[in-house]
């Protein structure tokens, strides 16, 4: 009777992860393109070392796939769900140099349950092709460590380098090798060894196109991502408010359950780890070196600065190894019935959009917009278009038009990887413009007062015309974007 409760119960585990799987392949054909993979198709669109605030990775991730399948969304929502099947594939390879029967089923199937699995399957970030080569490099560097053969310490090498010319988050892994050597009593002696250096020196040569491509434009990515973010960090303001909200987000792409177990673990509070350091064995050691330093480092970080959701997520690589050791089947099952629930209200919401998201981060409408922004274009020939939201709407509209679209940079601003394209606007001198603004939130259908004025300061007449409202399936207005007609641009 027991044996029969326990294999219904595997069953259910199955075919709950099946469902999951499902869903995620069921969202590549009817989810829309998010803003990030408009602006991560810009980037493919002109191929650099490197770009303005990310290394190459994703872009030639997309240029592969778009070249193969086409430039449409389906192209590019495969690219992610293809990159991310195979990172799923090497934890498997990876959790089984650490687990065996049950304990490595119960890894793949918490994986293969988080939210944090379906973004990567659906959005274009730099995170996609990171956590492919971050869960490679950890695969070589433990075949590396425990084999001693050369060539996968060299193996290793150009994994962690193609990690970091994916993300610069990368660097972690050079610190989490280097300290789990340094503090492992029995593989300490590679530390020095011309092994190790040679994994090193490999990493180098492989983000040699990172290096050259900042050194020919004045450190400008290095410099966003590091010095740029540290100013806005203030250590003697800590805020609760910024880390319950990195606490939320983590839930989210954990789900409750898997969350609790896995930082229950780590604190060595289901675990016992950190009862006796000294005895910890040489896999749970490897495991903590990378998944402990930098999930402890953003959550102190989280105090005082707004850590993105999915900047912790390659430590959860080594961290749901390690977890999946101590989780109770119970509790598996706990898991797997949240996560079904949570990619079938996520269908839902794609599908049929019952639920309003106050923000361009979204999927719906942009079609929509394209369409609306295309029939302007016609009506008024001539102009070039331009957004100032950051990045979002002109990306979007990038790819929706047939024609070049430009973004804040027309109005002196920092355009990202747009002012990189375009740094010199004066071709565009006197010539008259279509500026297409988001409002995120608002009130009113009709058109509003409060004009960008920047837009006076670039153009020598400002004209507003009315506003394109999206309307969902039951006529309610879902978005809005306010339509200026410019003439005459100056650029400064």
């Amino acid at each position: 009777m027991g044996k029969n409760l326990q294999l219904s119960s595997i069953h259910i585990v199955l075919w709950g992860i099946i469902a999951v799987v499902m869903v995620r392949i069921l969202l590549v054909f009817v989810m829309g393109l998010m803003p990030q993979d408009a602006y991560y198709f810009f980037y493919s669109e002109n191929l650099d070392w490197s770009f303005f605030d990310h290394p190459p990775m994703v872009a030639l991730m997309l240029k592969f796939f778009t070249t193969i399948l086409g430039e449409n969304a389906i192209a590019i929502k495969s690219a992610n769900f293809i990159i991310t099947c195979g990172t799923v594939y090497i934890f498997y390879l990876l959790a089984r140099q650490f687990l065996s029967g049950f304990q490595l089923e119960h890894s793949i199937f918490l994986i293969l349950s988080t939210m944090f699995i379906s973004i990567l399957s659906l959005v274009s970030t730099p995170d996609v092709p990171l956590m492919f080569f971050w869960t490679l490099s950890l695969l070589m560097i433990f075949r590396a460590v425990e084999s001693g053969n050369t060539r996968y310490w060299i193996f290793s090498g150009i994994a962690m380098g193609l990690a970091f010319d994916s993300k610069y988050t990368a660097i972690v892994l050079v610190v989490g090798f280097t300290g789990f050597l340094l503090f492992s009593n029995s593989k300490r002696k590679y530390l020095f060894n011309y092994r190790f250096l040679l994994s090193i020196l490999f990493f180098f040569i492989t983000i040699i196109p990172v290096i050259y491509w900042n050194i020919q434009n004045d450190w400008l990515s290095f410099k966003f991502q590091s010095s740029q973010r540290a100013d806005d960090i203030n250590f003697l303001s800590p805020s609760l408010k910024l880390f319950a909200g990195n606490i939320g987000t983590q839930i989210f792409l954990l789900l409750p359950v898997l969350f609790i177990i896995l930082f229950g673990v780590l604190s060595g509070i289901k675990s016992g780890i950190w009862k006796n350091i000294k005895t910890l064995s040489i896999s749970t050691q490897f495991l903590l070196w990378f998944s402990v330093p930098i999930l402890a480092g953003f959550m102190l970080i989280s105090l005082f600065y707004w850590v993105k959701m999915n900047w912790m997520m390659p430590g959860y690589i080594a961290a749901i190894i390690l977890t999946a050791k101590y989780m109770p089947h119970k509790w598996l099952r706990y898991q797997i019935y949240t996560s079904v629930i949570f990619h079938f209200a996520f269908l839902i919401q794609v599908v049929y959009y019952p639920f309003s998201v106050k923000s361009d981060d979204t999927w719906w409408g942009w079609n929509r917009l394209g369409d609306k922004v295309s029939e302007l274009a016609e009506k008024h020939p001539g102009r070039f278009i331009f957004s100032a939201d950051g990045y979002k709407t002109s990306a979007q509209l990038n790819f929706q038009l047939d024609q070049k679209v430009y973004s804040t940079n027309v109005l002196g601003e920092n355009g990202l990887q747009f002012s990189i394209v375009d740094p010199d606007l004066s071709h565009l001198q006197g010539e008259d413009a279509l500026f297409i603004d988001s409002r995120t939130r608002f009130s009113t259908l009709g058109k509003e007062k409060d004009a960008n004025p920047d837009l006076y300061n670039f153009f020598e007449h400002v004209e507003q015309i009315d506003p394109i409202i999206l309307y969902n399936d039951s006529g309610e207005a879902e978005r809005k974007f306010l339509v200026y007609l410019l003439e005459g641009y100056n650029p400064r």
